[in-house]
């Protein structure tokens, strides 16, 4: 069984037992979330879509850990024109893994 999810504006497919890094939430470690914004859900050849979220389904989840993805460097350049600009970025992830799916 697997689910399609959203969070922190983004799609996920998800399987019970699998971990996943997505946008940052506010949870403590060992914490269990319950993720309710289900788009989709599958089974074998069966397929429940919604429009837009499936009706009482939702997705039990455990927070693993709370970090850090690896610096982005950005570099921006205007030939002939003595302009560089060097920035980095480290954006914020919580590992969540996936403990059930409910729907």
């Amino acid at each position: 069984m697997y689910a399609v999810i959203k969070t922190g504006g983004k799609q996920y497919k998800v399987v019970a037992g699998e971990k996943l890094k997505v946008e940052q939430i506010p949870a403590d470690i060992g914490q269990e979330i319950t993720l309710s914004e289900v788009l989709a859900i599958g089974s074998g050849e069966s397929l429940r879509v919604g429009s837009p979220l499936v009706e009482g389904a939702s997705v039990k989840a455990v927070v693993v850990s709370q970090g850090r993805h690896d610096k982005v460097k950005i570099f921006k350049m205007r030939r002939r024109k003595h302009y560089q600009k060097r920035q980095g970025h480290r954006q914020n992830f919580t590992e969540i893994r996936v403990e059930a799916i409910n729907g």
